[in-house]
């Protein structure tokens, strides 16, 4: 069996949604017997986005027949807004190192293409949760408390993550009849919801488990794997129409287009609750290791490397370092 090594620093805690997944893709392969901790002994690299390039382009010039995957995050300009500079290096490194690019999202794919991605070999494989801790193991019956609760979560405090939506809500909603928490860094203070700070992902599934819609109004957002938990923990979903949104919860759950949208969306899944979970799609770290593993083989068949050059290197060292510098000036 082919062995693949994730090159990232990992992060332990509550943290953003790429190194959420990629810590539950690490113990899937490690289950399967794929897993290597040794960079050097793997026969697959698998990069994040623009993550750990020092290591990457060590690595790629010292063992140039060794195999790279790219996963691809984004597009971080649709992000953020701005640090357009960061995904023309991402699409670099795709095609210089990369002999497979990964997309979390059809969406994510189209975009990236817009702005000039052009590596040929690639495909989508969204994300998927630990499915130990985000099931729907004991999730409580609907409006167990009385009330309708409705969650929300985002890691990021960034006002793209959402937050006019969330503020609305917590404005507008009935909170007679309804719950509304958030779990994670907030820009606003609420005044009706329930705020919760970051939790340790044991912890967010039993909130979400206690649930019983999940909305998400994060925007340009490429698969978001928060939107992955609540689904897998049994909860509809009520989306903003954009980015991976849509893709994500298929008919299990509503999409909107404005704050003011929300509250008629959320009647319409209320009403109709037991059809919606019955329609929730599955998202299993088993499946998505294992399409993973299929690009490995393939690309481990492959007899021909990208070829890294000292000038190449060279290029690309610099490029990373000069983005790296202007970043931190701009603080």
């Amino acid at each position: 069996m082919k062995k693949i090594h994730i090159l990232l620093k990992f992060k332990d805690g509550p943290w953003g949604g790429g190194n959420q997944f990629l810590k539950a893709l690490k113990g899937e392969l490690a289950r399967m017997g794929a897993y290597e901790n040794d960079p050097l002994k793997a026969d697959v690299i698998l990069f994040n986005s623009h993550h750990n390039i020092k290591e990457l382009l060590k690595l790629k010039f010292r063992y140039p027949q060794k195999k790279f995957i790219h996963r691809i995050d984004g597009p971080i300009f649709l992000i953020r807004n701005k640090d357009l500079i960061i995904d023309k290096l991402i699409f670099k490194l795709s095609e210089s190192i990369a002999d497979f690019s990964i997309f979390q999202s059809n969406w994510s794919f189209k975009k990236c293409k817009e702005l000039g991605f052009k590596n040929e070999s690639n495909s989508i494989i969204h994300n998927a949760p630990d499915c130990s801790i985000f099931n729907n193991v004991g999730k409580t019956l609907f409006k167990n408390s009385g009330k309708i609760r409705i969650i929300a979560t985002s890691w990021s405090g960034n006002p793209n993550k959402g937050f006019d939506a969330y503020k609305y809500l917590d404005e507008n909603l009935d909170f007679k009849k309804y719950e509304f928490v958030f779990v994670g860094n907030s820009p606003i203070n609420f005044k009706n919801a329930i705020h919760i700070k970051p939790l340790p992902s044991n912890d967010l599934a039993e909130e979400l488990k206690k649930s019983d819609i999940y909305i998400t109004a994060s925007k340009n957002d490429p698969c978001s794997n928060s939107l992955i938990e609540a689904l897998s923990c049994g909860l509809p979903a009520i989306v903003l129409n954009d980015g991976g949104h849509p893709e994500l919860i298929k008919a299990g759950g509503e999409t909107f287009t404005s704050p003011k949208d929300i509250l008629p969306k959320i009647e319409i899944v209320s009403d109709n609750y037991e059809t919606y979970k019955n329609n929730i799609p599955a998202y299993k770290i088993q499946n998505i290791a294992k399409e993973y593993m299929q690009v490995a083989n393939i690309i481990c068949d492959t007899p021909r490397s990208k070829n890294l050059t000292i000038p190449k290197y060279l290029s690309l060292y610099i490029n990373a370092y000069s983005i790296k510098l202007r970043l931190l000036l701009k603080k």
